[in-house]
């Protein structure tokens, strides 16, 4: 059930009308984390595949229960020994393979629950968090069914205020207009227009791998790296918009995860649009401490930019090592912080030689931002390619397309993003504008209501009469 279909669909709805069923909070409690058991049993029905992230768990509850202001000593054991648990369970490469348990048990979420598990420990040592954490608070904060999977990444109190509210209304007819339509777009997204992008990506990289070494492997090559972000953003965040919507029904208010990212005229704006929790806890808890540290360490003013730049590459380095266990990862990683902390020392760079007043005009020029907007693409184009494949099928395609091609194919992207994106900004622009009542006809009631329809005629088209299943969940293997 981790995937958004009608059977998960059909499971949230009769959780929500069990959750809406009474007001007590006790009860609202017990329904989510029924829920949210019965969705992890639904993974497997062996016990013993439960029983190592139960202990992760349990290490993460006990570390909280310790990380009091007051116990110094105790807080970077703490955090050691959980990121150390996590390392060991999701069996990072580097690490010797006779090290691991033998038996297979379940992940799922286990990267999500580090994240939440964290952030509390930090919380509770810098006294953000005062009140004590009760066994039931901590369990349906880590093993809440809407975020465990794939997100997003909620602050504690901000989900507990929710949960455990006695005046927590129930959702109006608004509300739950707007929550359905969040849903049937979601479901849009997953299982139509993720789709669409994965046969394509899956038939490109096939004609890359069996292609006659004589002929042209251009078409193919940018089919195969162009279409990967798209489909990952349907992936990912059709399936956000779905648990969004569902949580809405439940009368819990869950983070946007998702900006426009391809409308990000740099590197560093699209990590502000992409993933956009995750993108905030490694600023709150790995960024900030970080670049403070090394400024109070070494207090000289013009040392700053460095540390900002140093700080970017290490914080979304961390991104590759989070997202997986292999070298490949580790590559994706790199060439996360590279482009984030080349992005920031351009500005910083081009800031002090032409002046920030000059470089903010140049940065408004609609040339200038559609050459931007499209290498933020094509560098994220690059760096994905570590992301869904290894090595060796890294050297196929490139021994398959040769350097010549790949720079021309990766120039191409490039050009190509940059006009494609220009157009659409200013086609969405346009369609904006066109206003009824002075309401843009695109927020219209009306119109929302025959998009949401249309868009549900062709899911459930698709999802009948195709012979293909959705795609996978790419973030439910993280």
């Amino acid at each position: 059930m981790g995937n958004p279909s009608l059977q998960f669909l059909a499971f949230s709805l009769i959780t929500v009308i069990f959750y809406q069923l009474f007001r007590s909070v006790r009860w609202r409690q017990f329904v989510l984390l029924a829920s949210s058991c019965y969705f992890l049993i639904s993974f497997t029905h062996d016990f013993r595949f439960f029983l190592p992230l139960m202990a992760f768990l349990g290490l993460g509850y006990a570390g909280l229960r310790l990380a009091q202001p007051t116990r110094s000593w105790s807080f970077p054991i703490t955090l050691i020994l959980v990121i150390l648990c996590f390392i060991w369970l999701k069996k990072y490469t580097f690490l010797p393979h006779h090290f691991f348990l033998s038996f297979p048990y379940l992940t799922v979420g286990l990267s999500y629950i580090l994240f939440r598990t964290l952030h509390m420990i930090i919380d509770t040592h810098n006294g953000l968090l005062k009140e004590k954490v009760s066994p039931l608070q901590y369990a349906l904060y880590t093993i809440n069914f809407t975020t465990l999977v794939s997100g997003p990444i909620q602050r504690f109190q901000d989900f507990t205020a929710m949960v455990e509210s006695p005046s927590c209304p129930r959702p109006s007819w608004p509300d739950i207009g707007i929550a359905i339509e969040r849903i049937i777009i979601g479901f849009f997204k997953t299982n139509v227009a993720a789709l669409a992008f994965s046969v394509i990506h899956a038939n490109a990289i096939i004609q890359l791998s069996q292609a006659d070494p004589r002929t042209q492997h251009t078409l193919p090559a940018i089919l195969a790296f162009a279409s990967y972000p798209f489909f990952l953003y349907c992936n990912f965040s059709g399936y956000i918009d779905v648990v969004i919507g569902i949580a809405r029904l439940l009368s819990i208010a869950l983070p946007e995860n998702f900006s426009r990212p391809f409308s990000s005229e740099s590197f560093i704006e699209f990590w502000s649009r992409w993933h956009i929790t995750l993108s905030e806890w490694l600023k709150t808890y790995v960024y900030n401490p970080l670049v403070m540290n090394l400024m109070r360490r070494f207090p000289a003013p013009q040392l700053e930019p460095a540390w900002a730049v140093f700080s970017f590459f290490v914080t979304f380095f961390l991104i590759g090592i989070w997202h997986g266990q292999t070298s490949a990862f580790v590559f994706f990683g790199f060439l996360q912080g590279l482009g984030v902390s080349m992005n920031k020392l351009y500005q910083i760079l081009m800031a002090r030689w032409f002046g920030k007043k000059k470089y903010r005009a140049l940065a408004s020029n609609s040339f200038y931002v559609a050459f931007s907007r499209g290498l933020t693409f094509s560098w994220f184009v690059f760096s994905l390619i570590w992301f869904w494949s290894d090595w060796p099928q890294v050297k196929t395609i490139f021994s398959a397309i040769g350097p010549r091609e790949a720079i021309a194919v990766w120039l191409i992207i490039w050009v190509g993003a940059a006009v494609a994106l220009a157009r659409w900004e200013a086609l969405r622009s346009a369609a904006l504008s066109i206003q009824i009542g002075g309401v843009s006809l695109l927020y219209s009631r009306y119109w929302r209501t025959a998009w949401a329809t249309g868009l549900l005629v062709i899911t459930l088209g698709v999802v009948m009469l195709s012979n293909r299943p959705a795609p996978e969940m790419v973030y439910k293997t993280f």
